[in-house]
């Protein structure tokens, strides 16, 4: 029998297929599964890019790396802890298979949130996304509309790849988001943004539908499933020219927008799905900080 290629080989050796096996042999909702076994992916991707390729090299100060870099990138403290339990689930059980001798993601500790500002979209950076000519190809077609619901309507990466063919009314323009919780709220969508998602919808979609493709979803990967976040990752990494976005920052951008054009806070509130106003009320920090930026860089005496 032939050896494994070394990427195949390296990938085996953190034993996700048996993991996810495991997963949905528990007593857990279907979607406690997806999320456990997304983030132990999400976490092999990461330190394989590290060049660390075996469960056995990992250590605590990795994990720890690994989410402080959530936290530094912007992620919510919802979602770092989340990935945390996801990580003591995935180590605890390389432990109970007998693959690990010792589990490094024991009393692993979140990092407290930073106090830095919600990194948003430069404007050059927003004109080239949503402007410029990537061409009619399908997966053009595909990656505009993806990047004007992002900023269009504010949406957390996991409530855009949720999204399905009924979630968008074009006769009122609003879209209707499943949010943390379970629990849905109704967005507007903007006039170009309507038009990027019908124009994938009626001319790019159905050329790339399978027969095991979900029926149901609104967007679809190159492999004709469901539009994941790594894949929503590819995209801005492919469409933007000059420096890095992360789609965690056009929500960033949409809320700043809409409060320095005068919207009421508890508006933003209710658009972005916060639970509370006080993590609505970031935004505001953010356009007294533009202002003050922009202040220094040309008045005079700035």
């Amino acid at each position: 029998m032939s050896a494994l290629p070394d990427g195949e080989r390296a990938t085996s050796r953190w034993r996700l297929e048996n993991y996810g096996d495991t997963l949905r042999a528990a007593d857990l909702s279907p979607a406690t599964q997806r999320a456990y076994l997304s983030d132990a992916r999400g976490f092999v991707s990461w330190a394989e890019e590290r060049s660390t390729n075996d469960p056995t090299a990992i250590t605590k100060k990795d994990l720890r790396d690994y989410l402080v870099y959530m936290t530094n990138r912007g992620d919510e403290r919802s979602s770092v802890l989340r990935r945390r339990a996801s990580l003591r689930s995935y180590f605890s059980w390389l432990v109970e298979r007998g693959h690990l001798d010792t589990n490094p993601a024991a009393r692993l500790l979140a990092p407290h949130a930073s106090h830095h500002l919600p990194k948003i979209v430069v404007r050059e950076q927003l004109d080239n996304l949503l402007d410029d000519d990537w061409g009619e190809d399908e997966w053009a077609v595909l990656d505009r509309a993806v990047c004007e619901v992002l900023y269009g309507a504010g949406l957390r990466v996991s409530e855009l790849c949720g999204l399905d063919l009924a979630s968008v009314d074009f006769s009122s323009g609003l879209v209707r988001v499943l949010g943390k919780g379970r629990k849905e709220r109704i967005v507007p969508l903007h006039r170009k943004g309507l038009e990027a998602v019908k124009l994938w919808i009626d001319d790019a979609r159905e050329d790339v539908l399978r027969e095991d493709s979900p029926r149901e979803a609104l967007f679809l990967n190159r492999r004709a499933r469901r539009l994941g976040p790594r894949d929503v990752r590819r995209i801005l990494e492919h469409r933007v020219e000059h420096g890095h976005v992360h789609p965690h920052a056009l929500r960033h951008t949409y809320a700043t927008h809409l409060v320095e054009g005068g919207a009421d806070l508890r508006v933003v509130q209710e658009l972005l799905g916060h639970e509370s106003l006080t993590t609505t009320q970031i935004y505001t920090h953010v356009s007294k900080s533009r202002l003050q930026k922009v202040h220094h860089d040309t008045h005079p005496r700035g």
